[in-house]
């Protein structure tokens, strides 16, 4: 509120807070998606309809979507311990998986990635090769994704090249992987890329609605009755800290909920 820091730095003490650290790729810094627009030639920051809603997670961000995740919560009955747990997502915002795939370009993440995937790359078609369709998936067309962004976002444009010619593959309509598809408004310039992202990050209109996303990842809306309201709830073993696992006697169902937390990520600790 005083201009006395960016809200980049904001963001990077808040995840410290939450034990979200660059050294642990399971609670890796969380950051938001702030743009909604990667079809203009030039970008409008005066326009609210450049921005995403962050008032809303990334399940929330079209009316239709909503509704879906909405009557998958209403849905499933509450069960203790159980995989079918009443929740919106069963997927969460940030992973090991999610952050090697955007830093996939750039070692040591390259060899991160593979070992996550089995010792191989991904199929094409599933990899990390364009902002744009990576909005549209994580925001509007497949449920199983709702991924936020990573720092690297706001000040690397290193990872959105192929610099290390790795061969990524080939997509099922004959694109071959290599650079990032960017924007039309980055003119194809990784280094555009990053510095409009940043500006947008620390724009008015973002500096005025951060605290709603702040509110829904750190803050009150993480969890319980204000979480439900904002349909904003991720499957029990994703808080970890919620769970007592001395408790559980069982050391397959132990191994499992751990297993779970590692593969699929874990809701920062509430600041």
């Amino acid at each position: 509120q005083k201009r006395e820091i960016s809200n980049f730095d904001y963001l990077m003490y808040l995840n410290t807070l939450a034990g979200r650290s660059y050294n642990d790729y399971m609670q890796y810094p969380v950051f938001p998606w702030v743009l909604a627009d990667y079809h203009s030639e030039t970008l409008n920051f005066t326009n609210p309809h450049t921005f995403r809603d962050l008032s809303k997670p990334m399940g929330a961000q079209t009316v239709e979507r909503k509704r879906k995740f909405i009557q998958r919560f209403n849905e499933v009955e509450k069960s203790e311990g159980d995989l079918s747990a009443q929740c919106h997502y069963c997927t969460h915002y940030s992973s090991a998986i999610i952050v090697a795939s955007y830093l996939v370009r750039i070692e040591p993440f390259t060899q991160t990635f593979c070992s996550l995937q089995g010792g191989s790359f991904d199929v094409a078609d599933r990899m990390f090769h364009s902002v744009k369709s990576t909005w549209e998936s994580a925001s509007r067309d497949n449920m199983s994704d709702v991924r936020e962004l990573i720092p690297e976002f706001f000040y690397l444009p290193e990872f959105l090249t192929n610099a290390n010619h790795f061969e990524l593959g080939c997509m099922q309509d004959g694109t071959v992987l290599g650079d990032v598809q960017l924007p039309p408004w980055a003119d194809g310039d990784p280094h555009k890329f990053i510095l409009l992202h940043r500006q947008a990050l620390e724009s008015d209109y973002v500096s005025a609605h951060l605290h709603r996303w702040i509110d829904l990842i750190f803050g009150h809306k993480q969890h319980g009755s204000a979480a439900v309201e904002a349909v904003n709830t991720y499957h029990p073993y994703f808080y970890g800290d919620k769970m007592d696992l001395n408790n559980i006697k069982d050391p397959l169902i132990k191994s499992t909920i751990l297993g779970f937390i590692s593969n699929f990520g874990q809701i920062p600790k509430q600041v």
